[in-house]
């Protein structure tokens, strides 16, 4: 039903905004998938929903009071899916980053690039000024 997918979403887009809260949504609906499963099947579907979470990742909701909000909120926690430690884990957490940050600079170049591209090389542009 329409309210009930209502409310989904907006539980899910207050969970996406709270520190910490995409790692949380993106484990919630990682889970289980890599683990075992028959090679390339395994694989294909694993791809698909690390594509599908990255769609929910790159799309604002409809509460936020902003683009630029949203992006300010949600960016640096899609750059910490960069250092997950465990190796499975990082793997799926890894996709799930680049796949969203390509969806977000195609659709919002300017946004990503302030809010993900600058801080993910801002490391490199400082080797290369000394």
């Amino acid at each position: 039903p329409a309210w009930l997918r209502r409310l989904c979403g907006q539980l899910l887009s207050e969970r996406l905004m709270r520190p910490s809260g995409v790692q949380a949504v993106v484990r919630g609906i990682m889970e289980g998938t890599g683990a075992g499963g028959a090679g390339a099947e395994a694989a294909a579907v694993d791809w698909r929903k690390c594509d599908a979470v990255a769609k929910i990742l790159a799309s604002c909701p409809q509460q936020c009071l902003s683009l630029e909000d949203y992006y300010r909120l949600v960016c640096p926690q899609i750059l910490d899916l960069l250092h997950i430690q465990d190796k499975l884990t990082a793997r799926q957490f890894q996709r799930v980053a680049t796949t969203t940050l390509l969806t977000m600079a195609k659709e919002h170049p300017q946004l990503a690039e302030k809010h993900l591209l600058q801080p993910l090389l801002a490391p490199l542009l400082r080797c290369s000024e000394r």
